[in-house]
């Protein structure tokens, strides 16, 4: 993520090319807004607008037929009659963006397509690095000794501390869902489950990533993820490991979320 961010995306971009391009620009637009002098509220906001005006304005561009879903645009229900949908949140982790020097926000872009996630990007520009089906990562073989499993810095939920319990594991936290479940793909945690409420956009990228790694995903009852709905919340999630995914499952199926 440097000043060299391609001004426009490569001739031949497929969708996961795009993808990736769409993340990293937006991503350097946001390194710039934190040099502007803002602060609290006033740069979490600037933040948020820049990254979804200019998201808004490169999808149009580049992708003119293609409807969008952001977290920081009025939802067009002309999505719901669309084959393709991307799904995208500007600037995950505001809280993390306004704090310089945290590194733990992100950029997502994914794209649906009839019923499917099928491309993906989540951009960590304060580590200089995206993360997208474009070149899908590989998971290195766990490092740690027991498992780890990512939670909110500023909420942890307290049902997480029984499946630690149980698992024989420990809690990381970090603040941005995309960074959370992105830790999973770097070897930084082994799971991420969350169930204190989410929106599509909170997890589409980040889920189309880790599902290219070769990750497990679901919601926290086991079933799928399912996005591009008329309801847009989409509250729970479970990626982790996919070792791990039936002693967390039967955890949460015994024990819920409450």
């Amino acid at each position: 993520m440097t000043s060299d961010v391609q001004p426009t995306p490569p001739a031949d971009a497929d969708d996961h090319v795009l993808a990736a391009w769409l993340a990293e620009t937006a991503g350097h637009r946001l390194l710039e807004v934190r040099q502007e002098g803002l602060e609290g509220r006033e740069l979490k906001d600037a933040g948020d607008r820049a990254a979804h005006e200019l998201l808004m304005e490169l999808l149009e561009r580049h992708r003119p037929d293609d409807a969008v879903l952001s977290e920081e645009g009025k939802d067009d229900k002309v999505r719901l009659e669309r084959d393709r949908v991307w799904i995208v949140d500007p600037l995950d982790g505001t809280r993390e963006f306004s704090e310089p020097p945290r590194d733990d926000w992100a950029v997502h872009v994914a794209l649906w397509e009839r019923g499917e996630l099928v491309a993906g990007a989540v951009a960590q520009p304060g580590l200089g690095q995206v993360f997208s089906t474009a070149e899908p990562p590989v998971v290195p073989p766990s490092t740690a000794e027991r498992p780890r499993i990512a939670v909110s810095r500023s909420r942890p939920p307290a049902f997480t501390d029984g499946l630690v319990a149980v698992l024989g594991g420990e809690t990381v936290a970090m603040g941005s869902a995309g960074a959370k479940v992105i830790s999973v793909v770097r070897d930084l945690t082994d799971a991420y489950v969350h169930a204190g409420g989410q929106y599509e956009w909170d997890s589409a990228a980040p889920v189309a990533v880790a599902r290219a790694a070769g990750l497990f995903t679901s919601r926290v009852d086991g079933s799928p993820l399912v996005y591009n709905q008329d309801d847009v919340y989409l509250p729970d999630l479970v990626v982790c490991r996919p070792e791990l995914s039936e002693r967390i499952l039967a955890y949460l199926a015994e024990h819920g979320t409450d």
